[in-house]
């Protein structure tokens, strides 16, 4: 059954509205607050019956508020909630009973008024003056008196009456003002155009990423077509952007699609020097299919296409077009495929600039001399899996939002500077906000050398080749495409090469990723960092690795003993040292360019205490542990690393300052229970004695110390002589720890 024109034009409102807005859900309150108390005869009808139409809009309004929205950003549906389908089909019943052709809005009324459990229901009689039947009344009154034929005389262009179907469409020409202009991109353009004015298969398709300008493309098409700056083949031609979602909003019966498409390209074909634009244009494969029927949109399209009277223009991105439009061949011939590649740094620079004036105009602020190349700059460096402009396009208009919300008083002017863009950019990329700077991160790693030799001993050698590989990153002078530095820490057990990596982390302000590469022993395992393949248990979840990268894109990624993984591993990691991606089951990348990348391995410690037999061996302990290392891993991936740092053997001097340190920490977990210790020469030299075994490094100071200390803390601190708090003195009685 057909739908009037009234009713069409108050679904598409009200359901247009409702996606620009991203809720979840399409809703009889929506229909009512938008559809139908925009039309003047719904309005002059529900004033007559005693309504209040501003408490009326103020209920609907705070309920509305309510509902659930989509994030921005995020990709979405709109969905038609289940109260509104029962609208749909509540009213078809009246227009069946009623004997008519057609549903029409008061139809939708007296569905609206016995929809149960509805708060469009409840508010639209709780504010009726009179009673339904006669409301009902008053609401055939006023649609009756307005027909469709009345209305095709409103809104005409140059005195010439407006077709319903010019309600379903929207004309591009019309709406320039409120839009970005477009700045650079000459030769899409020029392509554009030239295809446009081809006799036959003049349908231009742009494909590029999201955010790299494709729709921005049309709408400068259109200003340039206004100026009359177009071959006189298109000079006066008209863009009508085509909504295909829409156009599907409320077409509940077989045909209703079909005819609305067929009324707009009959339209705009008598219209004649039209073009018709469709954005997501993968939408049309399967959009009005039923069953098995192979009529869709794309396939009603097909003659009009081939015709070349009317030219269209898709756009859509790779990953749609390959999963989507690339197998309907037939609407693929018929289209020239133009792509529209992101910008360089420096193009997308000027393009900003370019818009620089409109946003200080909207959020009344001011860009700083070098704010908009920093925003670009460095919206590119950290910004991952999105694209210039769009990206740096958001980094200033966040950037104008944050100082609407929170000027400075102590300026007239509010001025956008580099350390907000920096501010805003850690939000977004979940660094810290130092690491966005290039200043403050060049002072922060100028003293890191001294901050992690204070907590790391006896292995500096290896801390300033840390340091120093982190800093040639950071200074760019390794090769682009690369992550900011690529080391194997090799060492005995205990030693601390977890140890430095964690407070290289916590120096940097930088987020710690670890992988206990001992999970990953076998073949099958490899698949869990990057995801299992098609077909397989666990293709949904994604790979460990890739995800973890995409979700903190600047830490220090930790692989802990890299050699007990499966060989596989290492042919994973040759693209990620190499350049910096990893592409998970799925075809996504995951960025490793400011990634720290550090794998820790014991290969070899086996060998470094037999490297000094014999009495003329010179053969160093660290030297046998890189000759085991060359053994273990292949030359390749050896090869990929910016650097090897060895770890020293634990000697009985470091072995002192790691006890030193282990017992300031024990010192102020205990503070929290007022409780001070101290410990006498005696006590010292027995725990030193016992905790210093080179073959175990730290850990077996670690292990001495809960096995004879802690004990002896625990039971006085629960039932002693500590349990109020209080000081002692741990000393050594016939080689037992006494607290004295």
């Amino acid at each position: 059954m057909e739908t009037s024109f009234w009713l069409n034009k108050a679904l598409n409102d009200s359901f247009n509205a409702v996606k620009n807005d991203r809720f979840e859900c399409f809703t009889p309150e929506h229909f009512l607050a938008v559809g139908l108390l925009s039309q003047q005869q719904f309005l002059s009808a529900i004033i007559e019956a005693g309504v209040d139409v501003d408490a009326l809009e103020n209920d609907l309004a705070e309920y509305i508020a309510d509902l659930d929205h989509v994030p921005a950003g995020k990709e979405f549906e709109l969905e038609v909630s289940a109260q509104m389908n029962s609208l749909f089909s509540a009213a078809h019943t009246n227009a069946v009973n009623s004997e008519v052709s057609a549903i029409d809005v008061p139809h939708f009324v007296r569905a609206l008024l016995n929809l149960p459990d509805s708060w469009a229901a409840y508010l639209l009689r709780k504010h009726l003056q009179c009673d339904e039947a006669e409301f009902l009344n008053m609401i055939i009154d006023a649609y009756e008196s307005a027909s469709d034929e009345s209305f095709e005389h409103a809104d005409g262009v140059d005195g010439k009456p407006a077709a319903p179907w010019r309600k379903l469409v929207t004309c591009v020409n019309d709406m320039l003002d409120g839009h970005n202009p477009l700045i650079g991109r000459h030769a899409e353009l020029e392509r554009t155009i030239q295809v446009l004015c081809r006799k036959e298969k003049n349908n231009p398709l742009h494909v590029g990423e999201p955010g790299v300008g494709k729709t921005a493309l049309v709408y400068g098409l259109a200003d340039l077509i206004n100026r009359g700056e177009v071959p006189e083949r298109l000079k006066g031609a008209r863009i009508y952007s085509l909504d295909l979602g829409g156009l599907l909003a409320g077409t509940q019966f077989r045909g209703d699609f079909e005819k609305r498409i067929k009324s707009i390209m009959d339209g705009i074909q008598e219209e004649g020097n039209a073009i018709v634009y469709i954005d997501e244009i993968h939408n049309l494969i399967g959009a009005g299919r039923t069953g098995d029927s192979s009529m869709d949109a794309s396939n009603m399209l097909k003659p009009y296409l081939e015709g070349g009277d009317i030219r269209f223009i898709g756009s859509t991105t790779y990953q749609e077009y390959n999963h989507y439009f690339s197998k309907s061949k037939g609407i693929v011939r018929r289209f020239q495929q133009i792509d529209i590649l992101e910008p360089s740094t420096d193009e997308a620079i000027a393009i900003l600039e370019g818009l620089k004036a409109k946003y200080e105009s909207f959020h009344k602020v001011t860009y700083a001399d070098g704010v908009i190349r920093f925003a670009v700059e460095m919206s590119a460096k950290y910004i991952n899996e999105r694209f210039l402009p769009d990206k740096a396009i958001d980094l200033i208009d966040e950037a104008g939002a944050f100082l609407e919300m929170h000027p400075n008083a102590e300026t007239e002017v509010q001025t956008v500077t580099n350390e907000l863009i920096s501010d805003i950019l850690s939000k977004i990329c979940k660094v810290n906000t130092l690491a966005a700077s290039a200043d403050d991160d060049n002072a922060l790693l100028e003293n890191l050398t001294e901050r992690i030799s204070s907590q790391i001993y006896g292995q500096d050698e290896a801390v300033n080749k840390v340091v120093e590989s982190v800093q040639m990153g950071k200074a760019g002078l390794l090769e682009d495409g690369k992550p900011v530095a690529s080391l194997l820490f090799v060492g005995p057990t205990g030693v601390g090469k977890t140890e430095v990596t964690k407070v290289l982390a916590s120096e940097l302000g930088l987020e710690l990723v670890r992988f206990d590469m001992s999970e990953y022993t076998e073949k099958h395992t490899v698949a869990k960092l990057i995801g299992s393949p098609a077909g397989y248990v666990g293709y949904e979840d994604g790979g460990l690795l890739t995800d973890a990268i995409r979700k903190t894109p600047h830490c220090v990624l930790l692989l802990d003993e890299i050699e007990k993984a499966h060989p596989d591993i290492y042919n994973v990691l040759l693209q990620v040292m190499d350049y910096a991606r990893l592409t998970d089951n799925k075809g996504q990348k995951a960025d490793f360019r400011n990634v720290i990348l550090i794998m820790t391995s014991n290969a070899g410690a086996q060998y470094a205490a037999q490297a000094s037999l014999g009495f003329t061996s010179k053969v160093t302990a660290g030297d046998a542990m890189l000759a085991q290392v060359k053994k273990t891993f292949k030359p390749e991936f050896l090869n990929r690393l910016s650097g090897t740092v060895v770890f020293n053997d634990m000697d009985r001097h470091m072995a002192n300052l790691i006890l030193n340190k282990k017992v300031s920490q024990l010192s102020v977990r205990l503070a929290a229970k007022q409780v001070t210790i101290s410990l006498t020469p005696a006590a010292h030299d027995f725990i030193l004695e016992k905790g210093f075994v080179p073959k175990y490094g730290a850990r077996e100071m670690d292990r001495v110390l809960r096995q004879e200390l802690n004990p002896l803390l625990t039971r006085e601190i629960l039932f002693g002589t500590l349990k109020q708090g209080g000081s002692a003195t741990i000393d050594l009685k016939d080689e037992h720890l006494v607290i004295i």
